[in-house]
């Protein structure tokens, strides 16, 4: 593990596996560079793949006021270490990240984009409202309500999130808790930026689960469909959490460079 340092002075610890051309990983909530080390070791062959604890979480700071330009920043950190202009794999809320940060003109290469959490809909205000609602649990000392809050959001039926909360592994949604308001913030007013995505000019590989939700299809469809020259992929018997044996070839084969019999 080494660490990058960000715009505004804060650490981003940065762990790097493998030879061959730069790849980023950007995880989502609940999410820390350790949970996509299998991931990197199954395209390590390939290439080398730096994953980062995005700020307020693992082994990086979390310099404040947040703002969602900070991660910008720190991405963009993290892609100067990896080396030029790297291809770059999103999930979930860290999809969206990467999106705005292009958007925003951090230079990548290629961008890959797996169950980016946009709604169908804009509903600003009741995203406010979750994040406050979450914020305050945080304040509070109440984390685990902060986390459950989230995920029953996310559509965790009560009697499983009731469950979840009694098991060993709970602490870690506590310890996590407090950037969930950054996650939030990442999705803005939860619409699709139609005009953002209209201006990327690289390619980019719009990909959901066959099990996620349904929305999800339908924003990467609405995604792909705005971003000129984009692709689109369901990627069949996985869900939001979407396994390491099942996307590694997928990406594989997208980052791939030209002439070595990738798919792009």
């Amino acid at each position: 593990m080494t660490s990058v340092t960000s715009a505004d002075g804060t650490r981003i610890a940065v762990e790097s596996t493998g030879t061959g051309p730069p790849l980023v990983f950007v995880v989502g909530a609940f999410c820390e560079r350790d949970t996509t080390r299998e991931l990197a070791g199954l395209l390590s062959d390939r290439f080398t793949v730096s994953a980062y604890d995005r700020r307020g979480r693992g082994d990086s700071g979390n310099t404040l006021p947040y703002a969602v330009e900070r991660e910008y920043e720190d991405l963009a950190a993290v892609c100067a270490y990896a080396g030029g202009s790297p291809g770059v794999y999103g999930h979930s809320s860290g999809a969206i990240l990467v999106a705005r940060a292009v958007i925003e003109g951090l230079p990548v290469s290629r961008l890959a984009l797996y169950d980016p959490p946009w709604s169908e809909t804009s509903d600003g205000d009741g995203n406010a409202t979750r994040s406050r609602d979450i914020e305050a649990a945080v304040a509070d000392g109440r984390p685990g309500d902060a986390a459950a809050i989230f995920l029953a959001v996310a559509g965790m039926p009560a009697g499983a999130l009731a469950g979840m909360r009694q098991s060993p592994d709970w602490g870690h949604f506590e310890r996590l808790a407090p950037t969930l308001p950054y996650d939030l913030a990442q999705t803005g007013d939860l619409g699709v930026p139609v005009e953002g995505l209209a201006g990327i000019d690289v390619p980019v590989l719009l990909l959901n689960g066959s099990d996620s939700p349904p929305f999800f299809a339908t924003v990467a469809g609405r995604a792909a469909a705005a971003i000129p020259g984009s692709a689109y992929r369901v990627v069949e018997g996985q869900g939001h959490g979407v396994e390491h044996a099942a996307i590694a070839p997928v990406l594989a084969g997208f980052f791939a460079p030209a002439g070595d019999g990738g798919a792009g």
